[in-house]
């Protein structure tokens, strides 16, 4: 990877969020900012510009769905990956997602590990297109 790669995660739980933050910057190839309201989405992908958006499924007052929809629909938003972090490992919730073509679906807990192969598979995904 050249240079580091921007990750934007949307997350309600701050603490979640800060784990997570943490443990992909101590790697040195990710700068990470941590939304806990969806609503401000489009203006942070406007501002920060991310190479990939590790985003929560279930969330209060917009649903990760909502936001996957809204993003997909956004001239920027559209060519950013996706990748689902959720509590519900339903398959319905999961067929909802991949209809909206995220790159990846990942149950909470997810180890970070994980989280970093599917953003590196992302990113790859991303450069092919």
């Amino acid at each position: 990877m050249d240079g580091k790669k921007k990750v934007l995660m949307i997350d309600d739980e701050e603490g979640f969020i800060e784990v997570i933050k943490l443990n992909l910057e101590s790697t040195g190839y990710y700068e990470v900012m941590g939304l806990v309201n969806a609503k401000d989405t489009l203006a942070t992908i406007y501002s920060f510009r991310p190479n990939v958006i590790l985003l929560d499924m279930l969330m209060p007052e917009v649903s990760g769905l909502q936001v996957c929809e809204m993003l997909k629909d956004d001239p920027i938003g559209k060519d950013i990956p996706i990748i689902i972090l959720s509590a519900s490992g339903s398959d319905t919730s999961r067929i909802k997602a991949f209809k909206l073509k995220v790159s990846d679906y990942l149950e909470k807990p997810a180890e970070v590990g994980h989280i970093i192969r599917a953003i590196q598979k992302a990113l790859e995904l991303g450069m092919a297109l």
